[in-house]
């Protein structure tokens, strides 16, 4: 990615709740890729390049966010919920949700993606449903990357302290060194 000046610096493994919001801004950025995309009847070279990008990304990146969320952070929360953080632990299922939502919402994008890369084009059917699929994954992620960010990484930065944070950081590497990327995710 270029460097932009002035831009806040990406959070490392140290701070898994700050990577998981860099993880939310590539997922936002990737969706608007799918977004532009979505309505052109043809490709130019460039747009071709970032649609590709685009699926790679929600293909292989966007499923270990959703497992350093899932597998990480969501476990640790519910262990230490207390009184004050019932109703925002209370979205947790939601959240869980919205990514099996997500996930098969993906699916379908990346194989009418991947035809399209293919072939150049779609049957208007078939392009209708690729723009309706990437609005509903847009109207799904904003939703949820509100929910995420307003309650509940505010909620895991008081409770979780400076050992848990490690562990959780320690598990996202993990995770990616076993998919064998340095991709924050």
């Amino acid at each position: 990615m270029p460097v932009v000046i002035g831009a806040k610096p990406e959070s490392s493994f140290a701070d898994p709740v700050g990577l998981l919001q860099d993880c939310h801004r590539r997922i936002e950025r990737f969706l608007s890729v799918l977004s532009q995309v979505s309505g052109r009847a043809s490709l130019s070279a460039e747009e071709r390049q970032s649609l590709e990008a685009a699926l790679r990304y929600f293909r292989e990146a966007a499923p270990r966010h959703t497992a350093d969320e899932e597998e990480s952070l969501f476990p640790r929360l519910r262990a230490g919920q207390t009184s004050e953080s019932k109703a925002a632990l209370a979205k947790i299922d939601a959240l869980e949700n919205d990514h099996a939502q997500a996930g098969r919402l993906h699916a379908e994008v990346e194989k009418l993606g991947q035809k399209r890369l293919a072939g150049g084009s779609l049957a208007a059917e078939e392009s209708r449903r690729f723009s309706d699929l990437v609005a509903d994954l847009v109207q799904l992620y904003t939703g949820h990357i509100a929910v995420e960010e307003n309650e509940v990484f505010p909620l895991a930065a008081s409770m979780l302290d400076q050992s848990q944070r490690a562990s959780v950081g320690a598990e996202m590497a993990a995770r990616r060194a076993q998919q064998g990327s340095a991709s924050h995710g």
